[in-house]
């Protein structure tokens, strides 16, 4: 078995683990750290819109132009008084944007376009595009996520309980927030690839969390009727149980992604695929952090403020502080009325960790002659 199949086993069964519920403290402090800076950025220097949520005009030139991309950019910005965006195609061609023009405008800087690249002004094919239409598509995406948000939060409601759905919720508010503000302090253009992007992110950050959501709910059934384990220790065993696996699935995701951002976008230039692959990249790694430090120590927080959960957690460390079994912390969640049932799940971290079976059947006589 490989070095990381092994660890993933150990964690399975509890035999190490990391608390990231006891730490969670440090957790939150780094996600409002990086929340704000994201919605500072956000503030001071705002989206870079696409020209399809600007309206204006978009400039193909023929194929194999000699002429560099800034010096194109140049032209455009000289013919139109506005910024332009110049893109390089496969064929030589360029793509060349320009935001808040109408139709007169268009023809005229198509034909200071043609006069400067040096080509036949008909061979330079002009596309209008209206803000009306980027408008239409960015309503539709806030619709489409509103409704995303609020059926998430009734199946978690229906399917867990209210407070995973609102721990969901608030980790998925997090992952959008950041992913924005790296929009906004980076300067990439935001456009229908983008919200695509976005939209995507979302379900992939619910998935993992809906995974440690469901192991959390299997162990911590009966939890009030044993003394063993306090509801922030099951959920911390939870985490470190399908660690490996989330771990596994993000590197996964993400390779072929950072292909899209990095070699397509920056070594080859493609900077079309820079509108989705960034919203990808930045939403799938902060989906996974999440998952892991924000939303199952948040649900941890708020079942520790139930009475109930109060009252277990005095019980548990009372049995602790009778001076019990040292490693009775660090055994299997298992019920006092069903002590002679196999083991549901292993300890949640320690040093070294010994089965319940072990661990019940120390101090006892062995039955047998020696």
């Amino acid at each position: 078995m490989s070095k990381l199949g092994t660890l993933g086993a150990r964690l399975h069964h509890g035999e190490i683990g990391y608390d990231f519920v006891k730490n969670r403290k440090i957790w939150y402090g780094i996600s409002i750290l990086i929340t704000i800076t994201a919605i500072v950025g956000l503030a001071v220097r705002g989206l870079h819109m696409g020209i399809e949520f600007q309206g204006g005009a978009v400039f193909t030139t023929p194929k194999n132009m000699s002429v560099s991309v800034s010096t194109a950019e140049g032209y455009a910005e000289d013919a139109s008084g506005h910024d332009a965006i110049v893109q390089k195609l496969g064929d030589g061609s360029m793509r060349i944007q320009v935001a808040g023009i109408d139709t007169k405008t268009s023809d005229t800087i198509k034909d200071r376009l043609a006069e400067d690249l040096k080509v036949d002004a008909e061979k330079i094919n002009a596309e209008l595009v209206g803000p009306s239409w980027g408008e239409q598509i960015a309503n539709k995406a806030w619709q489409g996520l509103g409704i995303f948000l609020i059926l998430v939060v009734i199946y978690l409601a229906i399917a867990f309980e209210w407070r995973m759905a609102l721990a969901a919720f608030v980790a998925l508010i997090h992952d959008i927030t950041i992913t924005v503000g790296i929009y906004a302090l980076v300067g990439f253009e935001v456009t229908p690839g983008t919200v695509i992007g976005l939209l995507t992110i979302l379900g992939y950050s619910l998935y993992d969390t809906v995974v440690v959501f469901d192991s959390l709910k299997e162990q911590t059934r009966d939890i009030t009727k044993q003394t063993r384990w306090t509801y922030s220790e099951i959920a911390n065993r939870s985490i470190n149980s399908t660690l490996v696996r989330s771990i596994n699935t993000t590197v996964v995701a993400l390779l072929p992604v950072a292909g899209l951002l990095f070699i397509g976008g920056g070594v080859l230039g493609a900077g079309m695929l820079n509108d989705i692959s960034l919203s990808l990249f930045v939403g799938l790694a902060a989906g996974a952090y999440s998952s892991i430090f924000i939303a199952t120590p948040l649900v941890a927080d708020l079942k520790e403020r139930e009475p109930a959960m109060k009252s277990l957690k005095k019980r548990v460390l009372a049995k602790r502080a009778q001076g019990g079994d040292p490693d009775e912390g660090q055994d299997a969640l298992v019920t006092d009325d069903d002590q002679d049932e196999p083991d549901v799940a292993a300890a949640v971290v320690g040093p070294r960790n010994q089965p319940a079976s072990r661990a019940r059947g120390r101090g006892r006589p062995s039955g047998k002659r020696r």
